[in-house]
């Protein structure tokens, strides 16, 4: 066991060395550091109504037709906006156009159907997000003066945020964070085992007082470890953000088995194709098709993943430990592989 750990020692600070891998890895760790930041800009894209409820922006908000202490001025300040009682629609308007102000509401006197005015400013990326965020303070003001004029809507209360941040965040950015390390492990195993057999560098290694598949299982190990490393970073980092993981444990242990089977699947190519070149096509040819045929079983390990992180009772050890099964096919299909790589040395 001694070269074993050897090898593996050897494999991290060879990969740690590796300017490469270290400015991915550090990619990543920007991505998961800054993910409540992230998350928030890839949902304007996902859902540009989310934004509303995402978002700690302040914008400075010119109110005419109706006092600071109007039911209207009391939504905007609750939804985190500055708002400014103007007397005439000129003069909120001039202010908006010398920068003071973001946007201006008017409301004129009137009884019964209320004619509101909203003045935004000329640029259209700055107008969508105002919007964005004055969506639910008008949409409370609507409600009241429905009241007021004895239409009564029933709503459901509802806690927390909408449903697009939580599938968003659970369907996509966590999975993604917790499955990107194997995909990098299992490059670097091909990378590693190529070079050996191109470099003829594994003939000094089976000179030493090691097997061959010491060698290979230390390798893989290295690299595994170097994902779960990884994982167990993001996790960390993203309660830093307020994301939350439930089942942390299991989500790890899943996220394990994914990088061992990336590993050990990377590995076989390596020692069929013997060259690197040819090795990392067939890798991401492979990894893709993969990837893509795993969404049609049930459970699928994104599904899984997905599921335990959002805190499903329903899903457990007994649905990670179904993954164990391939890996372990693919851990024998590995060995034998081994041997005939030592059979081509010899």
């Amino acid at each position: 066991m001694t070269g074993f750990y050897a090898i593996v020692n050897k494999e991290i600070q060879s990969v740690l060395k590796e300017k490469t891998i270290v400015f991915a890895i550090v990619i990543q760790l920007l991505i998961a550091a800054f993910s409540s930041v992230i998350l928030i800009g890839l949902m304007s894209f996902y859902d540009p109504g989310s934004i509303g409820q995402n978002t700690n922006i302040h914008f400075d908000v010119g109110l005419v037709g109706e006092g600071n202490a109007g039911p209207l001025a009391t939504y905007l300040t609750n939804a985190g906006l500055t708002v400014t009682d103007f007397a005439s629609a000129d003069d909120a308007i001039a202010q908006m156009r010398s920068g003071d102000l973001d946007t201006v509401i008017v409301i004129p006197d009137s009884t019964g159907v209320v004619n509101m005015q909203l003045y935004l400013p000329e640029s259209d990326s700055t107008s969508t997000v105002i919007l964005m965020v004055l969506k639910d303070p008008l949409t409370n003001y609507e409600n009241y003066l429905r009241e007021q004029n004895g239409i009564h809507v029933m709503y459901t209360q509802m806690q927390g945020k909408s449903s697009t941040t939580f599938e968003f965040l659970y369907s996509f950015i966590i999975p993604m964070l917790m499955f990107f390390p194997a995909f990098i492990a299992g490059s670097m195993i091909i990378d590693s085992i190529s070079e050996e057999v191109e470099n003829k560098t594994l003939d000094t290694l089976l000179a030493s007082p090691i097997s061959l598949n010491s060698v290979l299982f230390g390798k893989v190990a290295a690299s595994v470890i170097l994902a779960i490393v990884q994982c167990i970073a993001w996790v960390l980092l993203l309660s830093l953000n307020h994301l939350y993981i439930q089942n942390a444990v299991l989500v790890l242990l899943l996220a394990f088995i994914v990088a061992a089977f990336v590993t050990l699947g990377s590995a076989v190519i390596s020692m069929y194709f013997k060259d690197r070149e040819r090795s990392q096509f067939a890798y991401s040819i492979l990894l893709m098709t993969v990837a893509g045929i795993s969404l049609f079983f049930n459970p699928s390990p994104i599904s899984v993943m997905t599921q335990l992180a959002a805190g499903d009772s329903h899903v457990g050890i007994l649905d990670v430990s179904l993954f164990i099964v391939p890996l372990a096919a693919l851990a024998l299909i590995f060995y034998y592989a081994s041997k005939k790589l030592l059979a081509y040395k010899a």
